[in-house]
């Protein structure tokens, strides 16, 4: 049996009927490709190769994951690379868009859902186990205590569904946090009439002081001839819907 290894932030899966669930909420509609992140050993795999999708790949950075994978699967239902999903070209990888699935090791889940979005014209769909409290936090809503800067980015281009929650004692090693499962389905890859890189910008930087009005946290962005009466100005980040943001960042040209 594969060793969990700290490092990497494994945590593996024991339960197969709440497998089961995570490969049933990938709707997928037009069969795109598959991609799972971390399949460790293979407990989602099993469930994924079920579904009988057209292309299914697993990316594995753990050698020993890797061996196991090859060593108790039939390897014909999948591709198996051995490799970091971090430092993957997405568009080398593949020619058409992809799902993507996993249980993502909680110390890169943010970096994950970052390159998700870099790729958001690839990427039409995400189903994975993350830490529950960041979650939360990505399906949180604004005026929530926990709406920050994945929130928003991701809502302005994804439907985010916060689906269950999975307990510590199905894992091992267990967690000592609760997980949470969630679904990621884009609804739009670019945003008319603003500079993206900018509308990033603008929300990363009103979140790091989010305590601060807005007023005074994109006080390093205004100009003379920014309209200063708009109501954005008295409130705080955490106060805006993310398309908000989007007006928020056109007023500051």
């Amino acid at each position: 049996m594969v060793k969990a290894k700290k490092y990497l932030g494994q945590h593996f899966l024991t339960d197969v009927s709440i497998a089961a669930r995570i490969a049933g909420a990938l709707k997928n509609e037009q069969n795109f490709p598959v991609l799972e992140i971390g399949p460790g050993t293979g407990i989602l795999t099993r469930e994924l190769v079920k579904r009988n999708f057209s292309n299914l790949t697993l990316v594995e950075i753990d050698t020993e994951s890797v061996e196991y994978l090859r060593n108790n699967f039939d390897t014909t239902r999948f591709c198996l690379l051995e490799a970091d999903f971090l430092k993957m070209d997405l568009n080398a990888f593949c020619d058409s868009e992809m799902c993507i699935v996993g249980n993502f090791p909680y110390n890169i889940s943010s970096q994950i859902f970052f390159k998700a979005l870099e790729n958001r014209e690839k990427v039409s769909e995400i189903v994975c186990m993350i830490q529950k409290e960041v979650a939360e936090r990505i399906a949180s809503k604004e005026g929530s205590k926990v709406y920050g800067i994945l929130s928003v980015l991701m809502q302005l281009y994804y439907r985010c569904e916060y689906l269950f929650t999975v307990h510590e004692h199905v894992f091992n090693p267990p967690p000592k946090v609760k997980s949470g499962v969630v679904r990621f389905v884009r609804y739009r890859t670019a945003i008319e009439d603003v500079d993206e890189k900018k509308l990033f910008m603008v929300v990363k930087t009103a979140f790091n002081q989010r305590r601060k009005t807005l007023r005074n946290s994109l006080k390093s962005m205004l100009s003379a001839d920014t309209d200063m009466t708009h109501r954005f100005w008295n409130l705080r980040p955490e106060q805006l819907v993310p398309d908000e943001f989007v007006e928020l960042t056109r007023m500051l040209k």
